[in-house]
């Protein structure tokens, strides 16, 4: 600290809180990419604002291990999932740690303490009434000899009649469907076809909880957005959830049951409290406390849009049902575009935070994330160019250049100590009331309101010190006090500066905070720092240099030649073959319409639909569209495209489809709407 500190009054608090915080785990088949680093940096930033602040605040996440796809790719490597699991977790772990994101346990859910909880959890159930068990069918693989997830069964869509379509949904006409209907089906796993097998599996009763959740959701636990969009779960009626699985399974057996286990999004969120009591073990914490269903603590989950249902509904009704606390908060996010688009692989642009790590640095991204930021759930786009630009302007141009354009003048001239003299007191009592505002974005979720508010000051401070022109004052013998005034306020304000961006930027301001032999927490906002010393100034961040991304996206791209099919060449359509013809009268009898897209919005739990409102010209129809996977809704909205206007209207699991939208592509992001030529008006048929 100083030897001499001035305060103006403190940011408003109102005392003390106990907060725990959790960020949705990484799944234990994969590396961390940019995608899942702005939920984790989202959380980071945070929980250091609220530790800023005086708060006891913990966070904690972990590996999510189990579940087929963990257990198959073990095989695949020939290993056991188990080793599996602890080298990746160890990679996650280092990652995020490399990325400044600092939790107090990063834990894994194949632990003894997750084991113990589940078992506790479905036990509690189970004796309050709320578990059940009935004989199901499912399809099974004959060689593999296990039962087969939606995800691991391929055939043709029953609907449309498309091949190749996954076990619960098509890509082309977007229909959804248990995988026991797909046309001709075969495993994944093997590419055995599957038979029908009966199972008895284990049902959580989460209709049983539908007033309390309704009540719940709007609470204001979570965005009211997000609230919004799961009344549809409501309308459709809540349905009892399977929370078994049939061996072979990599997971928790349930108690008093042989082969069979719970599924993984049964034990992944109890891996919270996992993590946590795995953290108050070893620190004598009292867990009951933040747990208990009657805990004054704080409890937030900060998670992605596509995982809501299972965080709102199912998680919060275990909880109840088991006599433990609901969350405080949902703190829901939208996904990470690159450039504009989904992130590609092929353009290098799918970027594994190892491979960020090994080119820029990482500051640079947590700092763009947050003045992208908000409350919403928006996806962010990290805009390579902007990203630069944004970084060297605001960072090293504003706020890091305050410090150098003053350093050298008080290490120089005036032995390395700050004034005794506050030059302009009002402009640094402007710097000192920022605090409660930009405190309150933070707390809120606003983080990139709150970076405009900081960058606003460091346009201050920046044009003080351009005003005063230090390096024009210091040759004048008669203007010594008052360069040295200028200077320390310049030192003063970066100060101020640094303390708001220490949540985001904590590298940078433990660099700020050696410079200037001091250490930061909120209240440091309101100081003055007069006759300090300070020692002399290093670089603090260097500029990006837009080579290394090139470098980046580079190292980045995959070759697809490996996994491109080989076509004879005699046989073009070798791939998609003709399907069985049709007269004219049928093709005549479809009605194809311009259409305009009024909006377009993902459809929370599908992983390959766009709901689209398409306006015909005086009319608006809903569909559901399989374009998930090429476009980013916000893209879609104001084009025109061509759609099937008279198909007869389907029920679907997320609503009515009252026609379809024509597209075509061999699938993923190669997948393009049809769109009709240049002044065609929505109405206007398609001939």
């Amino acid at each position: 600290m100083s030897e001499n500190t001035t305060s103006s009054a403190a940011p408003a608090d109102a005392g003390q809180r106990r907060i725990l915080v959790t960020s949705a785990l990484p799944y234990a088949n994969g590396s961390i990419h940019l995608g899942h680093l702005l939920e984790h940096i989202q959380t980071d930033i945070w929980t250091r604002f609220q530790r800023l602040r005086g708060h006891e605040c913990y966070s904690v996440c972990a590996d999510d291990a189990h579940g087929t796809p963990v257990m198959l790719k073990a095989q695949e490597l020939g290993i056991t999932p188990e080793e599996m699991v602890a080298k990746t977790r160890a990679e996650h772990h280092q990652d995020l740690q490399d990325f400044y994101v600092n939790y107090d346990n990063y834990y894994v859910t194949h632990s003894p303490e997750n084991k113990a909880l589940c078992e506790e959890i479905y036990t509690r159930l189970d004796n309050a009434g709320y578990i059940s068990k009935r004989t199901i069918n499912q399809l099974f693989d004959p060689e593999k000899e296990m039962f087969l997830p939606d995800r691991f069964v391929k055939g043709t869509c029953p609907s449309c009649g498309a091949e190749d379509q996954n076990g619960d949904s098509c890509d082309v006409c977007g229909s959804t469907y248990d995988p026991t209907e797909v046309v001709n089906p075969r495993s994944v796993v093997s590419g055995a076809t599957p038979v029908l097998k009966e199972s008895e599996h284990f049902f959580f009763d989460l209709p049983k909880f539908e007033d309390m959740l309704k009540s719940w959701i709007r609470s204001g636990a979570l965005q009211n957005e997000m609230a919004n969009k799961l009344q549809e779960w409501f309308e459709e009626g809540l349905q009892q959830w399977d929370i078994s699985r049939d061996s072979p399974y990599f997971g928790f057996e349930i108690p008093g049951t042989t082969n069979k286990y719970f599924y993984v999004w049964v034990d992944a969120p109890v891996g919270y409290m996992a993590s946590f009591m795995n953290y108050c073990n070893q620190h004598n914490i009292d867990f009951d406390s933040f747990w208990n269903a009657d805990s004054d603590a704080e409890l937030y989950h900060f998670i992605g849009k596509d995982i809501t249902y299972f965080h709102c509904l199912f998680w919060p009704a275990m909880l109840e049902g088991a006599g433990y606390r609901k969350p405080t908060g949902v703190n829901i996010h939208g996904f990470v575009t690159v450039n504009g688009a989904k992130m590609s692989k092929s353009r290098g642009t799918f970027i594994k935070g190892r491979t960020f790590l090994d080119h820029l640095n990482p500051e640079y991204l947590r700092y763009y994330f947050a003045a992208k930021l908000g409350d919403g759930v928006t996806d962010i786009d990290l805009n390579f160019s902007d990203f630069a630009h944004k970084v060297n302007s605001d960072l090293v141009g504003k706020v890091v250049n305050i410090a150098s354009r003053c350093a050298s003048f008080i290490t120089k001239k005036f032995d390395g100590k700050l004034s005794d003299t506050v030059l302009e007191p009002e402009l640094l009592d402007q710097f000192h009331a920022a605090a409660d505002q930009i405190a309150s974005l933070y707390e809120n979720r606003k983080y990139h309101q709150a970076i405009r508010e900081i960058m606003a000051l460091a346009d201050k401070a920046n044009q003080f010190i351009d005003a005063n022109a230090p390096w024009v004052t210091i040759k004048d013998e008669n203007k010594q006090q008052f360069t040295h005034d200028v200077c320390s306020l310049g030192i003063n304000m970066f100060r101020i500066l640094v303390v708001y961006l220490k949540p985001v930027l904590p590298v940078l301001a433990e660099k700020a905070e050696a410079f200037l032999n001091d250490e930061f927490n909120w209240q440091s906002s309101q100081e003055v720092l007069t006759g300090h010393a300070i020692n002399k100034f290093k670089p603090m961040m260097q500029r990006v240099e837009m080579e290394k991304i090139d470098a980046m996206i580079e190292a980045s791209k995959e070759s697809l030649e490996a996994a491109a099919p080989k076509l004879d060449p005699n046989s073009p359509l070798a791939k998609d073959p003709v399907s069985d013809t049709i007269n004219f009268d049928d093709f005549a009898k479809i009605d194809l319409r311009v259409a305009r897209i009024a909006n377009a919005e993902h459809v929370e739990g599908a992983d390959k639909l766009l709901k689209l409102q398409l306006d015909l010209g005086g009319e608006t129809r809903q569909v559901f569209a399989g374009i998930k996977s090429a476009y980013d809704p916000e893209s879609l909205i104001g084009k025109h495209t061509v759609m099937v206007a008279n198909l007869a209207p389907r029920k679907m699991r997320f609503g009515m489809s009252e026609g379809m939208v024509l597209a075509a592509g061999p699938g993923g992001k190669d997948l393009y709407i049809m769109e009709p030529h240049e002044g065609a008006q929505p109405g206007m048929r398609v001939k």
